[in-house]
């Protein structure tokens, strides 16, 4: 990661991040298998972000606060899901939901925690970099000094699982090229 003299941001607990997780041959692989996919534009209660998604496996109703089911993975994104298993250290079948977004230029993600019920939040990006931001949750420990701003490069990964998910917000600067991110979460086993 490169940042200003070099120093990596200090991270919240929980929130990790790689580079160069796959490799460019997995990026194309990957982005074919998006080209025959219907992504539609996202909706979040009333509002209609420029974003489009598709959603596989369990999704999170905001508006009935809670979890529903809907189609298995498609089977051009088994490598990844085994990847990222490995790199989670946990059985592929923990995986409950894969979210595919295509932002456009000039789309955001606006400050948000992730829904209750997942637990851990791994995401990777293809096509383009973008600019992550981290910040607490609690309003008073919001300062200019708390929030952490770090690029994403294309084909990393990063996870989001105790208190970086709980604890902390993050949301996305306006991208400058088409980017697709790939999110993976888990469902906590009770």
């Amino acid at each position: 990661m490169n940042t200003l003299f070099d120093i990596a941001p200090s991270l919240p607990p929980g929130f990790a991040y790689a580079e160069n997780f796959i490799n460019p041959e997995e990026e194309t692989a990957l982005l074919m298998a998006i080209e025959n996919l219907t992504l539609n534009n996202m909706k979040f209660h009333n509002y209609e972000a420029k974003r489009k998604v598709i959603s596989f496996g369990m999704g999170w109703s905001f508006t009935d606060q809670c979890l529903k089911y809907g189609n298995q993975f498609p089977e051009e994104f088994d490598f990844l899901v085994r990847k990222i298993a490995s790199h989670l250290k946990i059985p592929k079948e923990l995986i409950a939901q894969l979210l595919i977004t295509e932002y456009p230029v000039g789309s955001v993600i606006n400050w948000n925690r992730d829904a209750p019920p997942f637990d851990k939040i791994v995401g990777v990006s293809l096509l383009s970099d973008c600019i992550f931001k981290l910040r607490p949750y609690e309003k008073e420990k919001q300062t200019r000094a708390s929030t952490i701003t770090f690029p994403v490069q294309r084909r990393s990964v990063y996870v989001m699982t105790g208190q970086s998910k709980t604890a902390w917000q993050h949301c996305t600067s306006p991208v400058e090229k088409v980017r697709y991110s790939l999110t993976f979460r888990t469902v906590k086993i009770i």
